[in-house]
């Protein structure tokens, strides 16, 4: 089991650090399909196999970029910093905020430019937070936030 203190990103399962499902899955998807058309020109086995490699190395890819962001953390920096950002209101716990520093962080390690990011959450949020007491426009200084921290780690770490 991870304690919060745990840096390592543990695989919930068998407790290997670096796990990072999320990137992982994110590139492996994108490389089947572009491995698949690649693949494609040789046929039905072409695709197949291209399908295969692509999945193999756009995981590995998802993962190196995922690993450039550790929700474990990430979230310890926020439930720690919050209090101080200039958005910041007394009204609202670091529970309010959470969901916000979470969404941004992972659509970074994600690979989402902010634009696309913001335009994504922009037209979820409300929806998917009916129950919070953040709305989009006071949840947005958080995301944009958490994914710009995200984006220093992600270029501090793979140079780009």
């Amino acid at each position: 089991m991870n304690s919060p203190k745990d840096t390592l990103n543990r695989d919930p399962l068998t407790g290997a650090p670096g796990a990072h499902p999320i990137g992982t899955g994110i590139g492996a998807a994108g490389g089947a399909v572009t491995g698949a058309a690649a693949g494609a020109l040789g046929g039905p086995i072409g695709a197949a196999a291209g399908a295969v490699v692509g999945a193999v190395i756009g995981g590995l890819a998802g993962k190196g970029a995922a690993e450039a962001v550790n929700p474990t953390v990430e979230e310890a920096h926020w439930r720690e910093a919050y209090v101080r950002e200039p958005y910041y209101s007394p009204d609202y716990a670091y529970e309010d905020y959470a969901p916000a520093y979470r969404a941004g962080w992972e659509a970074r390690a994600a690979g989402s430019d902010w634009d696309a990011a913001r335009a994504e959450w922009a037209r979820r949020w409300d929806a998917e937070h009916a129950e919070g007491r953040l709305k989009w426009e006071k949840a947005q200084p958080a995301f944009k936030a958490a994914w710009d921290r995200a984006n220093r780690s992600y270029v501090q770490e793979t140079g780009y």
